[in-house]
């Protein structure tokens, strides 16, 4: 079987895309990867943050999930994120009270990162 130079162009024009999109698709999942969901949720234990929290439903606080739908998509999302863990900012609850939310007991900012990523990949 014998390929001419134009076939050979239209399969190169099909296949690079396509390596791309995988790539791309590789990434993205080294990225989740890169997420130590264990010391994540140590993190969060020690910090009672599932005492507000839950990872899939409301509670004082709203989900994790419903977080990282706030946030899907947005660059800014793990800076937001980090800002609330570690400001005390005033927050509003589901019940519609306002309380200053609790700073994570650490200035580690992998650790910060970590916990940040785990919440917005939920």
């Amino acid at each position: 079987m014998t390929f001419s130079v134009r076939t050979s162009f239209k399969l190169s024009a099909v296949m690079a895309p396509l390596a791309m999109a995988a790539l791309l698709g590789l990434s993205c999942s080294a990225m989740a990867a890169d997420v130590d969901a264990d010391a994540a949720q140590a993190l969060a234990k020690k910090n009672d943050c599932f005492k507000c929290h839950a990872i899939d439903k409301n509670k004082k606080g709203p989900s994790f999930k419903k977080t990282a739908a706030k946030y899907k998509g947005k660059a800014e999302g793990e800076e937001k994120v980090i800002h609330n863990i570690t400001s005390g900012n005033k927050v509003k609850l589901e019940d519609g009270t306002e309380e200053d939310h609790k700073i994570i007991d650490t200035k580690d900012p992998k650790a910060l990162k970590n916990l940040a990523q785990w919440i917005l990949s939920q």
